[in-house]
């Protein structure tokens, strides 16, 4: 199993580099758009550099604060608490803050861009449907993620992700107020110009389409990963694979949330799983919960 975390360590970082090239592209290509030169390549990339950068030490909050949820003290929630730190002891990792979001779905999530800043959440809807076996096993699985340092590569894709589609949002609201107009003349000038800016167009319509590939296949790789590292922490596959069956028996959603986030969340917090098409599949950000129950009833029988 570590060598696997390892391998997915590798891939996912690689896929940070991926978004953080494509970054480059579409910072080119939002100079290429508006005919800015060298210059207006560095203004784009600063703006770009300097969103991912606060998006990463503040992304975790702004999840937090999407989801609306409050921290809770070992005495308004016992047994949550002491199955958080239950866990946090079995990773050895510091204990997390343990919040909760009011809501009736049945789902939670980990955040944090590091083990010391790293936060767990659960719904009262999970609370209120969990024993505390399926409980133990929800909760390892998040703070698997905490473990694996998923939560530190997710936060950094969508900050890079979201600059993304910043750069390209700034790239059509300029063409509203003329940005293209009044360089015309430099783009009558010749059919090389005219090639390069369609390249940069073409590139703006497809990135925000490459980097929701980015985002949906690095948090696919983790959640599997996560739920064989949770068995670790809890020596019993049972408990998180009943909780997930749980899940996949209830059909409400998570009133709250977004599809920035929905990578976050133990299941997809959006509407169910798709039809099933090849390209809806592309965008999915977790694995069908079908597949992770066959996974975990596998490991409780070799168990």
């Amino acid at each position: 199993m570590y060598d696997e975390i390892a391998r997915n360590r590798r891939r996912s970082w690689l896929l940070v580099a991926a978004a953080f090239a494509l970054l480059m592209v579409v910072g080119e290509a939002f100079n290429l758009y508006i005919g800015g030169g060298p210059f207006g390549l560095v203004i784009a990339l600063a703006i770009a550099g300097t969103g991912t950068l606060s998006s990463y030490y503040f992304a975790d909050r702004l999840a937090l604060g999407i989801a609306g949820a409050r921290e809770v003290t070992e005495a308004q929630a016992p047994q949550l608490v002491n199955v958080v730190h239950e866990m946090a002891l079995a990773a050895g990792l510091p204990m997390p803050r343990v919040m909760i979001v009011r809501d009736d779905a049945p789902n939670a999530f980990a955040t944090g861009r590091d083990p010391e800043h790293a936060v767990v959440a659960v719904t009262t809807g999970l609370l209120d449907r969990m024993d505390r076996e399926e409980l133990q096993g929800v909760v390892g699985h998040e703070m698997s993620h905490v473990l694996n340092r998923d939560t530190r590569v997710t936060t950094m894709v969508v900050a890079v992700c979201g600059a993304i589609v910043v750069l390209c949002d700034l790239a059509w609201r300029f063409s509203l107020f003329g940005g293209r107009s009044r360089r015309r003349s430099d783009s009558d000038g010749g059919g090389l110009q005219l090639i390069l800016m369609a390249v940069g167009i073409l590139a703006l319509i497809l990135a925000p389409l490459g980097a929701a590939l980015i985002q949906s296949a690095v948090s696919r790789r983790r959640e599997t990963l996560a739920d064989s590292t949770a068995v670790s922490l809890t020596r019993n596959p049972a408990g998180l694979r009943s909780a997930l069956e749980k899940l996949l028996a209830d059909s409400t959603v998570v009133s709250h949330t977004s599809r920035a986030m929905a990578h976050l969340w133990i299941e997809s917090p959006l509407d169910r799983e798709h039809d099933g098409s090849w390209l809806n599949k592309m965008f999915d950000t977790h694995p069908p919960l079908t597949e992770r129950i066959a996974a975990l009833a596998k490991l409780e029988g070799l168990g």
